[in-house]
């Protein structure tokens, strides 16, 4: 590879980083239905489009980071496991990166909002006190969470087709392919 298509392809993957970090904090920032975020599409999004595919792990953890500073904190555990949670897509994107088509995107998307949805409640439950810690809070911890997980799959299946579907129409558009080419 020639040192400045090198140098351009990291600005380029570098500039898709940060617009990505930019779109989850305002998201996260902004009035939203409880998990309908970009925050995971985001993830996946970048595993699959960035030439440097471990960057996509960034994006999800360090967008929850900088927006965590204006929210209302957690326990920091149940921070801890929510931050390895979100970077399930990421990753899931990276191991999935060959895959093309809509239907395995959308598999990855909805398994990935299931792990979340699991490990995120799974802390609460073991970590805020707000259940007792067995077999019958556990199972109270995830009913009273099930409207969550329908709201974070639908946000993660949107988001991810108003990402993917946006790059979609760049590379297919001529003027703007021919724009971003340049």
């Amino acid at each position: 590879m020639q040192p400045n298509k090198a140098r351009t392809d990291l600005w380029m993957d570098l500039a898709l980083v940060a617009f990505l970090i930019a779109l989850d904090v305002v998201a996260r920032l902004l009035p939203h239905a409880p998990g309908f975020l970009p925050v995971a599409a985001s993830g996946l999004f970048a595993a699959r489009m960035l030439r440097i595919p471990a960057l996509a792990i960034v994006v999800p953890v360090l967008a929850m980071i900088l927006s965590d500073v204006a929210l209302p904190g957690e326990d920091w555990r149940i921070q801890a496991v929510g931050f390895t949670a979100i970077a399930i897509p990421a990753v899931a994107g990276i191991a999935t990166r060959r895959w093309g088509g809509i239907l395995p995107t959308a598999v990855t998307v909805v398994a990935s909002s299931i792990l979340f949805f699991l490990l995120s409640n799974g802390a609460v439950w073991a970590f805020s006190g707000m259940y007792p810690l067995n077999l019958s809070g556990l199972t109270q911890c995830y009913i009273a969470a099930l409207p969550f997980l329908e709201k974070t799959m639908l946000g993660d299946l949107f988001w991810t087709a108003i990402l993917f579907g946006g790059a979609w129409l760049v590379m297919r558009t001529p003027a703007l392919a021919r724009a971003q080419a340049r």
